[in-house]
Protein backbone atom coordinates (compact mmCIF):
# COMPACT_ATOMS: atom_id res chain seq x y z
CA UNK A 1 0.00 0.00 0.00
CA UNK A 2 1.37 3.02 -0.73
CA UNK A 3 0.36 4.62 2.33
CA UNK A 4 2.42 3.99 5.35
CA UNK A 5 2.24 5.07 8.64
CA UNK A 6 4.65 6.39 10.83
CA UNK A 7 3.34 6.40 14.56
CA UNK A 8 6.05 3.73 16.36
CA UNK A 9 8.40 6.27 14.81
CA UNK A 10 6.71 8.84 16.92
CA UNK A 11 5.69 6.76 19.20
CA UNK A 12 10.06 6.38 19.88
CA UNK A 13 10.59 10.22 19.84
CA UNK A 14 8.02 10.65 22.55
CA UNK A 15 8.71 7.44 24.73
CA UNK A 16 5.35 6.67 24.56
CA UNK A 17 3.97 3.48 24.43
CA UNK A 18 1.77 2.13 22.68
CA UNK A 19 -0.96 1.23 25.41
CA UNK A 20 -0.41 4.48 27.01
CA UNK A 21 -1.28 6.17 23.47
CA UNK A 22 -4.10 4.08 23.03
CA UNK A 23 -5.34 4.55 26.84
CA UNK A 24 -5.18 8.86 25.80
CA UNK A 25 -6.58 8.40 22.29
CA UNK A 26 -9.51 6.35 23.73
CA UNK A 27 -8.70 3.59 21.38
CA UNK A 28 -7.95 0.29 21.83
CA UNK A 29 -4.56 -0.92 22.03
CA UNK A 30 -5.93 -3.50 19.34
CA UNK A 31 -7.49 -1.04 16.94
CA UNK A 32 -4.09 1.31 17.20
CA UNK A 33 -2.18 -1.79 16.32
CA UNK A 34 -4.19 -2.31 13.27
CA UNK A 35 -3.33 1.03 12.05
CA UNK A 36 -0.24 1.42 13.20
CA UNK A 37 1.10 -1.73 11.44
CA UNK A 38 -0.31 -0.62 7.88
CA UNK A 39 -3.33 -2.34 8.27
CA UNK A 40 -5.92 -0.61 8.74
CA UNK A 41 -8.20 0.38 5.66
CA UNK A 42 -9.32 3.68 6.79
CA UNK A 43 -8.95 6.15 9.92
CA UNK A 44 -12.06 8.67 11.33
CA UNK A 45 -10.73 12.21 11.03
CA UNK A 46 -11.61 12.42 14.92
CA UNK A 47 -8.94 9.18 15.50
CA UNK A 48 -6.26 10.73 13.61
CA UNK A 49 -6.51 14.44 14.97
CA UNK A 50 -6.46 12.89 18.66
CA UNK A 51 -3.13 11.18 17.64
CA UNK A 52 -2.01 14.40 16.46
CA UNK A 53 -3.10 16.27 19.78
CA UNK A 54 -1.72 13.41 22.11
CA UNK A 55 1.62 13.18 20.52
CA UNK A 56 1.96 17.38 19.47
CA UNK A 57 2.89 16.43 15.85
CA UNK A 58 0.97 16.34 12.40
CA UNK A 59 -1.11 14.18 10.19
CA UNK A 60 1.73 14.53 8.22
CA UNK A 61 4.19 12.92 10.82
CA UNK A 62 2.13 10.06 11.29
CA UNK A 63 0.54 9.27 7.48
CA UNK A 64 3.09 9.62 4.31
CA UNK A 65 2.24 8.48 0.58
CA UNK A 66 5.22 6.14 -0.98
CA UNK A 67 5.17 5.36 -4.61
CA UNK A 68 4.85 1.96 -4.69
CA UNK A 69 7.56 -0.30 -7.09
CA UNK A 70 5.87 -0.89 -10.56
CA UNK A 71 3.98 -4.74 -10.55
CA UNK A 72 3.94 -4.34 -6.63
CA UNK A 73 0.36 -3.45 -6.70
CA UNK A 74 -0.40 -7.41 -8.31
CA UNK A 75 0.92 -9.11 -5.34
Amino acid sequence: MPIVVDIDVMLARRKMSVGELADRVGITPANLAVLKNGRAKAVRFATLAALCDVLACQPGDLLRWEVEAEGAADE
